[in-house]
């Protein structure tokens, strides 16, 4: 299996450090809003990449935190006139909710920030004890950037030209620092602030500190993967690379992957654009899985363009894979116990080139794109070679081989139930009583009507079936 790491520029075999078990830790959202779809990326680009090495076997322990202090979230509350805890708690459960809905699967822990305070200021006392990170006249403390000589080998940035850029974007009540590179640890509250007690001040921690006190708790001092968004390279990752190595002495994580950026209609995601979306409202136009599926037609370093136009692709070619698999559901329901023919054992074999053509393209940086394709190949073989001659172990074969290829994907193969309000299913009554009359002007009528509120109808030999356009 190879990696892309951002941290050497190249693919590299993964050997865990551990045989068997992957310890891997993904930043996760700042709960002062619904997630949008830039947010929703990683979760699903991250979620198929635990999912694969699951399937290879691997224990996975998996954590990604909550934000859950923070400049946004403090502000929304000063605006609803509530505590920061009341925000923070209220669209963690939202998020929550709207992962759910995209099956991407929980974390093995998913801490918040605010209920790890004390491993951050622990860690912020070791790095002072190193000589790493020094406190401030007025209790911010900040990290010596200038003592980690490694500084920058992630984002391949050069340090001098780092401090020149931060000298030239001064922040005012940075007055305290040694150099404009430093970052913060720690900063004193401002008023109506939540805040925590510490040695140098009252206040509350960095935002970079969080995510290494909550890895070096969670997962140990060193990592197998850490994962995130491209745009989380510098600083953050940056700065997480800085604390967590200063601290320990050791490697900090030995593969780091990112996702690219997720553009609208080819332009950059902003409220200002008025191209701003959030999961919840994609998922008032599209099932979610439409999105997820979406996100997974491309390579997750490459970036991704949405549109109304792509997602009804996607949609449309996620209904090609569904209704083959409902097909071969229906036919292994007719199916006696026979066994496959020798005919078939051949097309066996062509569908397991076909799974280890979708393996070879997750082994590949986890490739998704090419692993799409070929469970379109397998649904394309299905489609012309099992009919209702074709024996049950031949379909189980084939239904068997897509449940797993699309499991990985977390594309969920049963269709969610739907339900017919009261107003429509008169509709398919009256239908079904005008073609017994033979009166076919009247049922094609209605057969029209639902058509034009999404419903469409098929005649099988089985009976009327529906499904939403």
């Amino acid at each position: 299996m190879k990696i892309f790491n951002t941290l050497t520029g190249r693919k590299e075999e993964f050997v865990p450090l551990e045989p068997g078990k992957v310890k891997m830790y993904v930043c996760g959202p700042t709960v002062y809003n619904l997630i949008h779809i830039g947010n929703a990326r990683p979760m699903i680009v991250f979620d198929t990449v635990r999912r694969y090495l699951e399937y290879k076997g691997y224990e996975v322990n998996f954590v990604s935190n909550f934000t859950d202090v923070d400049d946004k979230i403090i502000k929304k509350a000063a605006e609803e006139g509530v505590d920061s805890a009341v925000i923070s708690r209220r669209y963690i459960e939202e998020c929550r909710k709207d992962m759910e809905a995209m099956n991407v699967k929980p974390a093995t822990v998913h801490p918040k920030a605010t209920e790890e305070i004390d491993g951050m200021l622990e860690l912020i006392q070791t790095l002072i004890a190193k000589g790493h990170a020094y406190a401030a006249a007025d209790g911010t403390v900040y990290f010596r950037t200038g003592s980690f000589k490694d500084y920058g080998k992630l984002s391949h940035k050069n340090l001098d030209e780092l401090q020149s850029g931060f000298r030239e974007i001064k922040v005012t009540g940075e007055e305290g620092k040694e150099d404009p590179s430093d970052f913060v640890l720690w900063k004193p509250k401002k008023e109506g602030e939540p805040y925590w007690e510490s040695p140098w001040c009252q206040g509350r921690p960095g935002w970079h500190i969080e995510c290494s006190a909550m890895s070096r708790k969670y997962l140990g001092e060193q990592i197998d993967i850490h994962g995130g968004g491209e745009d989380l390279i510098f600083p953050h990752h940056e700065n997480e690379i800085a604390q967590s190595e200063a601290a320990s002495g050791k490697e900090f994580a030995r593969y780091w992957m990112h996702n690219g950026f997720l553009n609208i209609d080819n332009k950059k995601m902003s409220k200002s654009l008025g191209n701003f979306f959030t999961v919840r409202e994609i998922g008032e136009k599209f099932d979610l899985q439409v999105l997820r599926f979406f996100m997974l037609s491309a390579h997750y370093r490459s970036p991704l363009n949405f549109s109304a136009d792509l997602m009804e692709s996607s949609k449309n070619g996620l209904e090609r894979i569904l209704n083959g698999i409902e097909r071969l559901r229906e036919l292994r329901e007719r199916a006696g116990q026979s066994a496959a023919s020798r005919e078939e054992e051949k097309l066996c074999q062509a569908v397991g080139e076909l799974r280890a053509k979708y393996e070879a393209a997750m082994e590949d940086d986890f490739n998704t794109a090419d692993a799409v394709s070929a469970v379109f190949e397998v649904v394309k073989l299905a489609n012309s070679t099992a009919d209702q001659d074709s024996s049950r172990e031949y379909t189980e074969y084939l239904i068997e081989t897509l449940e797993t290829l699309c499991g990985i994907l977390g594309i969920i193969t049963r269709r969610r139930k739907e339900t017919l309000d009261e107003e429509v299913e008169k509709l398919i009554a009256r239908r079904q009583q005008a073609r017994k009359a033979k009166d076919f002007a009247l049922a094609d009528q209605i057969r029209g009507q639902l058509s034009s509120m999404g419903i469409i109808l098929e005649d099988t030999r089985e009976g009327v079936k529906w499904k939403r356009a």
